[in-house]
């Protein structure tokens, strides 16, 4: 390379680029396996303050923060490993990295690909599309990052091909969730089947953003996609059954805030690129210089959260103009926060939806602290039951009792929030490349044969089970009604879940709470993820106990269990509620109360109440003090309540920031300011059945 090029070159790029030295954007460890983790990552303390753009809510810091506090020996020993495991990469594939692949609008993505150097042979493909950064070099150390993934796979022997979406990093084009439009799929697959060294079949694996695009493409039909395996994807199913959340948007018609903290990071579309006219080498070369990762200010998200209107929330932290708030040059148009859940703009993207049929084979990760268990679950069902021929029999999968994408972090002591749930690991690599090995390469192993169905994680028993289908077989319903004398606040008040249903001639005796839109009940742990310090533990089981002495939080128990109950399945709940304004929320948490009173939050939902009866439709609004009948979207868990052990849920007007508030006016909500105070009863009598429906299954 000519010294007057690259001057020319790196001039036009060094102005602009930073370096990203937040919590989450610098890893590549997530990008497409938060399965194929190394060990120093294991070695890594979470920050303070997580600066967001996250995908696998795993505390994997920046390169610079991995490193900064080495001792001059440790770094010397650190460059040493990690130099000898490029060479020996170096002495078994064929490295190509930043290769430019032209798509059919003529925007090029950036892909890195490694290979065997045997090239009397053709080889499968195992193929990870990312928003987030896969740079090969560790520019703060000085030294290459850990290439064990990409080494692992071709040592496999499989080509291994890491790609950005559209509009991050080397990439180019605008970005949109979820990598739209959707023939950038059907053109990366093309592309790389028909290489040389490609025996023409390709499998996808990645976690999170890295896992989301997969079901969309999957429906597709395209030739070389032989098998997928989605991992933490709840963000890319759009709509399936009852199910609404647009790609977890929403959760009951609320919008779900850790995407205003994920977007953030994520849609910065006014960033540095290399002239279009750089050599590959160019690119390697400057690959060792620049990653192209921003370096975004740091936000204390428990604050910004707070914002109101929350359409300004990323506009009064100076994040970015892009898809959140503003109209962009993208497919759906952006301006994601005013859409509702029937918003025609949801169809134009990346998101699956059970209109489209996914007839390809499917390995399907799923946690139960994730932020999507729920639609996760129906899209793997729906897609089983629909599934042409052998493929519905060809879908497996594997429910962890870990945080997003948390998988492999699992120990023989697995702590998730605050509550013990014992020895959760599980062979995620043997599973995974078993699984690819079989699909990818025709092998007969018994993979189908030896592999249960569907593999779960029993919290409470804390051991793995298996069945053939979710819910397990035999799982039948068991409804608790609630009841009280009309003083369920607190967990101090006389709320109680019962088996048989009040008398007819049982008066209605209402509990009552208030919620204030100024003043929310805090998200305290939870089925969340990516909201860096705005919710205690950013998700996980925690004692609720010092939140129930709320007077703005209902709480119903069961008395002790004289013998333990195996919940296995959705728990469904229906409540008889009236308010004196035209809209407000209603929020449920199911907890297992144990013998020594901590209360474990096992999951939760919510219910905006314009959409009571329906998402395909216009708002439907409450007159004052009327009483309606609203059925929440399920809960699900698998969870042993032990003798000794409380059945609980607590009922509420608000779960802030894990949903956003409710200003209970029935204006637009993400342009408001002011807001009204709701005084909302439960009701609970033999005319008015508040239940609870939970699985159970008998061993």
């Amino acid at each position: 390379m000519a010294a007057k090029s690259a001057d020319k070159w790196k001039k036009r790029a060094l102005g602009a680029i930073r370096r990203h030295s937040s919590a989450v954007r610098r890893r590549y460890a997530h990008r497409h396996t938060c399965f194929w983790e190394h060990s120093l990552i294991r070695k890594i303390r979470r920050p303070t303050i997580l600066l967001f753009a996250i995908s696998c809510l795993l505390p994997i810091l920046s390169r610079a923060q991995r490193t900064q506090n080495l001792t001059p020996e440790e770094r010397e020993k650190l460059i040493a490993k990690r130099n000898a495991i490029e060479q020996e990469l170096e002495s078994v594939a064929i490295i190509d990295r930043k290769v430019m692949v032209k798509m059919r609008d003529g925007k090029r993505m950036a892909a890195d690909i490694y290979r065997p150097k045997d090239t009397s042979k053709k080889y499968p493909i195992i193929f990870s599309r990312t928003p987030y950064n896969f740079n090969y070099w560790d520019v703060r150390l000085g030294a290459p990052r850990d290439m064990s993934t990409e080494l692992d796979a071709v040592k496999r022997g499989y080509v291994l091909v890491e790609m950005n979406e559209r509009g991050h990093f080397l990439s180019e084009g605008n970005y949109e969730i979820l990598g739209a439009p959707l023939t950038d799929a059907d053109d990366e697959l093309n592309w790389m089947s028909a290489q040389p060294w490609s025996n023409g079949k390709v499998g996808l694996i990645g976690c999170s953003s890295t896992a989301e695009w997969q079901l969309a493409v999957a429906s597709r039909g395209n030739k070389a996609l032989a098998t997928f395996i989605p991992e933490s994807f709840g963000a890319g199913v759009g709509r399936v059954g009852k199910w609404y959340e647009q790609g977890n948007w929403f959760r009951g018609g609320a919008f779900q805030m850790l995407f205003a903290a994920w977007i953030y990071g994520e849609q910065n579309q006014v960033r540095p690129m290399f002239p279009k006219d750089a050599t590959q080498q160019q690119l390697i070369d400057g690959s060792k210089m620049f990653d192209l990762a921003p370096q975004m200010p740091p936000v204390d998200w428990a604050k910004a959260l707070a914002h109101l209107p929350e359409e300004d929330i990323l506009k009064t932290v100076g994040g970015p103009k892009g898809i959140y708030a503003d109209a962009m040059p993208v497919p759906t148009g952006g301006r994601m926060i005013q859409r509702t859940p029937n918003d025609p703009a949801w169809l134009k993207g990346g998101l699956w939806n059970d209109s489209e049929k996914i007839n390809v084979p499917g390995l399907w990760f799923m946690t139960w602290y994730d932020v999507s268990t729920g639609p996760n679950l129906a899209a793997y069902n729906y897609v089983r039951s629909t599934a042409k021929g052998e493929v519905s029999n060809e879908q497996y999968a594997v429910i962890a009792p870990t945080l997003h994408c948390q998988y492999k972090r699992a120990t023989e002591h697995t702590v998730v929030g605050e509550r013990d749930m014992g020895d959760a690991r599980l062979d995620y690599d043997a599973l995974t490349y078993g699984w690819f090995d079989h699909f990818l390469k025709g092998e007969d192993n018994g993979i189908l044969k030896k592999t249960p169905r569907v593999q779960y994680y029993t919290m409470g028993l804390n051991k793995w089970q298996s069945s053939d289908t979710w819910p397990p077989e035999g799982a039948k319903p068991m409804k608790l009604y609630l009841t009280s004398q009309g003083n369920a606040t607190t967990l101090h008040g006389d709320g109680a879940l019962v088996a048989e249903l009040a008398k007819a001639d049982h008066p209605d005796q209402p509990d009552d709470f208030t919620y204030d839109p100024l003043h929310p009940v805090p998200s305290y742990g939870g089925n969340v993820c990516c909201t860096g310090n705005a919710i205690p533990g950013n998700g996980g089981a925690l004692d609720q106990s010092k939140m129930e002495e709320r007077p703005d939080i209902l709480v119903y128990s069961s008395e002790p269990l004289k013998e333990g109950i195996e919940v296995d399945g959705p728990v469904e709940t229906t409540l008889y509620v009236s308010s004196d304004v035209k809209d407000t929320d209603v929020t449920v948490k199911l907890i297992d109360v144990q013998p020594d009173g901590k209360a474990y939050n096992l999951d939760e939902t919510i219910q905006r109440l314009r959409w009571r009866d329906g998402y395909n439709h216009k708002p439907v609004w409450m007159e004052p003090d009327k009483i309606y009948k609203v059925e929440l979207g399920p809960m699900n868990t698998s969870n042993y309540f032990g003798p000794g052990d409380r059945i609980r849920i607590e009922i509420s007007g608000s779960n802030f920031p894990r949903f956003d508030r409710n200003m209970n006016t029935g204006g637009n909500n993400y342009d408001e300011t002011a807001g009204k105070i709701a005084h909302t009863e439960i009701h609970h009598s033999a005319e008015y059945p508040s239940s609870v429906v939970l699985s159970v299954v008998k061993r």
